[in-house]
Formats: structure tokens, C-alpha cells, sequence
């Protein structure tokens, strides 16, 4: 691990353009499990039925029954050393850009500023009826009566992007731009097979990008694209990383 941390290092030193895409697996040491994993949330929700922009607008109070675990985790949780980690990447000026596949607001809790939040961010609630916007934490939840608006009386959705959902043009615009300029892309804590983030590696690869991933165990990126792959916990490599910076 040593030896490809200081390859890592060497790489970002003279890197001008430095952008990292994060997924689940950032977020596991904050206590927030991979909702793909086993004893993850899509083992006792089905994502097909609870996690569909469909079923929401069908039938809300059904799918906040999913969303009462989801918030529970993610509003409790906080950052971890691989946040913390990021965020003194971009302070140096190293990191330009964080895109982030996560809906938790660790990003920006351990202080980054630059973050593309891909699939929207679970700390906000939406009206989609008359588009106002709240703070979760204006709402009592432990109730678990999903949260109304003040305005119309409709049931507020998270701001996040449900399956059958587009992913914000923004997003996609800024992400898109970032890996078509970037020299280094940092990959930390996901496997990036799902589509469309999935193609942000593979856009910033092809326009000549050098991609270094942080995981716990190889990914599909690892044999064919990866330039330099640190294994291991975010937690413990990140700052190790930034020890040799």
C-alpha cells in the first residue's frame, strides 16, 4: 500500500486539474452501510417499489417508510478521516472538484466546498407540487409522519434523484466538463459501474486523464483502467495519502 501511495503522491503533485468521483463505500466508517450491501436498505426495502419516482408520487407515505431509515442514517452520521481528507485536498489546492454519487452531505460537513452533488443531497426536502424547499432538520421525523408542506399540504420528497428520475442537467453539465479537463481523477469508494456516473472515469481516461482508485477490493475499473490502485480503507489511506503531500 506504501509504494502506491507514494506513486499517488508523485501523480498529484504535478497535477493541475484534479477532480475525485466518491461513492458508498466513503461513507461505510461514517455508519452508513452500502445500501447495496448485505444489511444494507435495499435488502429490506425492494428499490424497485420503494425507491421509484413512480411509487412516490402513487403512494408517498408508503415509500417514507423508506425514507424514515434512510434519514435516520444519514442525518445522524458524521465525517469521517476520508472526508476530512478530501476536504484538506481542496484547501491545498490540490482538489478542484468533488462529484459525488452520495446524498449524505458528508462532503460538505467535513468542509468541502466545491462538491456536484449527482443524485441530489437527503438533508433537503422538496415540494413537488408548488417547488418550495425546506431543511430536514426543520421537520420532527421521529414521529414518522412523512413531513408536509407548509404552503399546499403536500408530502415533501427529498431532494434526491428516484429511480425514473433524470439527473440534474447541472450536475451532469459540470461533471461532464470537469472529466473532459481533468489530468487526475481520484475514484474513492465505488465500483463505478452504474450509468451515467459511471462514464465519468472513462470520459476524463479518454481525454487523457490519470486515474488513481481508492477501494477496499478491486473493481471492474481496476484491470483496464486504473492507473494506480490503493487498497484499503478510505478511512486509513486518504490521510495517508495526504501525509505525503
Amino acid at each position: 500500500m506504501n509504494k502506491e501511495i507514494k506513486k499517488a503522491a508523485e501523480i498529484i503533485r504535478s497535477c493541475h486539474s484534479m477532480i475525485a468521483l466518491t461513492g458508498a463505500g466513503i461513507s461505510v466508517e461514517s455508519g452508513i452501510p452500502d445500501f447495496r450491501s448485505s444489511g444494507g436498505l435495499w435488502e429490506k426495502y425492494d428499490p424497485a417499489i420503494y425507491a421509484s419516482i413512480e411509487s412516490f408520487m402513487r403512494n408517498p407515505e408508503m415509500v417514507w417508510e423508506m425514507l424514515f431509515d434512510m434519514t435516520e442514517l444519514t442525518t445522524n452520521a458524521k465525517p469521517n478521516s476520508a472526508h476530512v481528507s478530501l476536504a484538506q485536498l481542496e484547501e491545498k489546492g490540490y482538489l478542484k472538484s468533488i462529484i459525488t454519487q452520495n446524498i449524505d452531505n458528508l462532503h460538505q460537513a467535513a468542509g468541502s466546498r466545491n462538491v456536484i452533488e449527482y443524485h441530489g443531497n437527503g438533508s433537503r426536502l422538496q415540494c413537488m407540487k408548488c417547488g418550495e424547499s425546506y431543511d430536514i432538520s426543520g421537520f420532527d421525523l421521529s414521529t414518522r409522519v412523512p413531513p408536509s408542506c407548509e404552503g399546499c399540504g403536500s408530502i415533501l420528497k427529498p431532494a434526491i434523484v428516484f429511480f425514473g428520475e433524470m439527473i440534474p442537467h447541472q450536475a451532469m453539465n459540470e461533471s461532464e466538463l470537469l472529466a473532459r479537463e481533468a489530468d487526475v481523477v481520484l475514484v474513492v469508494g465505488t465500483s463505478a459501474i452504474v450509468y451515467p456516473a459511471a462514464g465519468i472515469p472513462q470520459l476524463a481516461k479518454y481525454n487523457g486523464a490519470t486515474l488513481i482508485e481508492f477501494n477496499l477490493e478491486p473493481t471492474q475499473l481496476t484491470s483496464y483502467m486504473t492507473d494506480v490502485f490503493v487498497q484499503g480503507s478510505a478511512g486509513v489511506t486518504l490521510p495517508a495519502l495526504l501525509k505525503q503531500l
